[in-house]
């Protein structure tokens, strides 16, 4: 590395600011007792017959409060007679093993303890049927023998395709219950028809089983509940576009139409299923969706804990650190490019030694000829963006956003004596 080390010894960075942005925050204060509200006012529950064994589909990643939505779903049921399980609803996530999904639910706190059901976790899935196009459709076992199907899912744009059913209701029906083999089935024709499959396959799922109803939630940009829907199934199709808009208006972005370099601190799979949010950074892994800024360079600098390895979405970057490529579990991040189709996110950025040399590296590659003015943002991850570190080059358009306030003078970047630079929430807290 040492000819990478004098390529980039001698390139600036330029001086960065911190930044607030302040989004709407509109949101519910107590979403949990607005979810057992609605469920009491709503003829969902007492649809479900009195010892029926219901199915609850779980798996949406980062989803708020989840834990206690799933638990209080789970109570009302039981107070209505039912006799509740968990099923993860996540198609060929937690590596495509049945252990790894499990796990995946633990994580995000869903658990037998914390939900007061059992989690049944397996990849056995049952071939209900085939769409006029012989694109065959498969469900969870467990969920296809149940007497009733909730679905609990947040509502959200996608990151690969546009249509008026993206990450939501729709798509957990038809891919997150297909598990590995039904995820890949719905992936076989590509993101090009994504957006006429996920309704045709969740469609002949619900007129093939009892799917009873679904429980939705809305988040704002600082991923708290804006609001909580409790849907019946035939309902669905009709609700589910006026939510994804709603999630869409919501929505954190930068501030910026252009940026010569982005820099996030982590990616994760619990942070996007892209690692990092293509509706923010403007890198989609697929031409079917659009949005966000152009950026001319980006570096990821780590993954978080909670992916397991999984770094889906490192090859839409740049560059990328040696620390996070240590931490890249490939088979559990190629078991996501296979079943999806779309390998590109799971290739492996440039990767440098030091969050500096990956820093120096994006700069020098940005394609300017003063390196101090580069137009750079730093951000903790595409889930907060509230708070950023903002280059100078920057400041003079933020006086036009009353969103945005410059709150502290401009410094220099700063790295220990590893060439790292401090990425945790509390160097962001301003």
């Amino acid at each position: 590395m040492d000819v990478i080390e004098s390529l980039l010894r001698d390139i600036a960075l330029p001086r960065m600011a911190p930044v607030r942005q302040k989004f709407d925050g509109e949101r519910l204060v107590d979403p949990v007792r607005e979810l057992h509200a609605r469920l009491r006012g709503e003829p969902t529950v007492g649809q479900v017959a009195a010892g029926a064994r219901v199915a609850v589909a779980v798996g949406s990643r980062g989803m708020a409060r989840l834990p206690e939505l799933v638990a209080a779903l789970v109570a009302e049921l039981k107070a209505a007679g039912a006799r509740p399980f968990i099923v993860p609803a996540m198609g060929s996530h937690g590596g495509a093993t049945a252990e790894g999904q499990q796990a995946v639910l633990a994580q995000l706190g869903v658990t037998e303890e914390t939900a007061g059901a059992p989690v049944v976790s397996s990849l056995d899935v049952v071939l209900l049927g085939h769409l006029p196009s012989e694109l065959p459709v498969y469900v969870d076992r467990a969920a296809a023998a149940a007497d009733a199907i909730v679905v609990v899912n947040r509502v959200k744009p996608h990151t690969a395709f546009r249509g008026p059913y993206e990450s939501g209701l729709m798509k957990m029906i038809a891919i997150g219950l297909g598990k590995q083999k039904g995820a890949e089935a719905c992936h076989q024709l590509g993101f090009k028809h994504m957006a006429q499959a996920v309704p045709a396959v969740a469609g002949l799922i619900m007129q093939r089983l009892p799917v009873a109803f679904a429980v939705a939630t809305v988040e704002n940009a600082y991923d708290e509940i804006a609001r909580i829907e409790v849907v019946p199934a035939a309902d669905i199709a009709a609700v589910e576009p006026e939510l994804l808009a709603d999630a869409r208006a919501r929505m954190p972005f930068l501030p910026f139409p252009e940026l010569d370099v982005l820099v996030i601190d982590w990616i994760g799979k619990n942070i996007s299923g892209d690692g990092m949010d293509p509706n923010i950074t403007g890198r989609y892994p697929t031409p079917y969706a659009s949005g966000g800024p152009v950026v001319n360079k980006l570096a990821v600098l780590d993954l978080t804990a909670a992916s397991e390895g999984n770094a889906n979405g490192v090859g839409t970057a740049d560059f990328t650190t040696r620390a996070l490529a240590d931490k890249i579990d490939f088979a559990a991040m190629y078991a996501n490019g296979l079943t999806s189709t779309v390998c590109a996110p799971t290739k492996l950025a440039t990767v440098l030694p030091t969050d500096e040399l990956a820093l120096k590296a994006a700069v020098k590659t940005s394609n300017i000829l003063d390196y101090g003015a580069c137009r750079l943002v730093r951000v903790e991850n595409t889930l907060r963006l509230d708070r950023m570190w903002v280059s100078e080059a920057l400041l003079p358009s933020l006086a036009a956003l009353p969103s945005v306030t410059v709150c502290g003078e401009l410094r220099p970047m700063a790295f220990d004596d590893s060439g790292s630079v401090a990425k945790g929430p509390q160097d962001y807290d301003w």
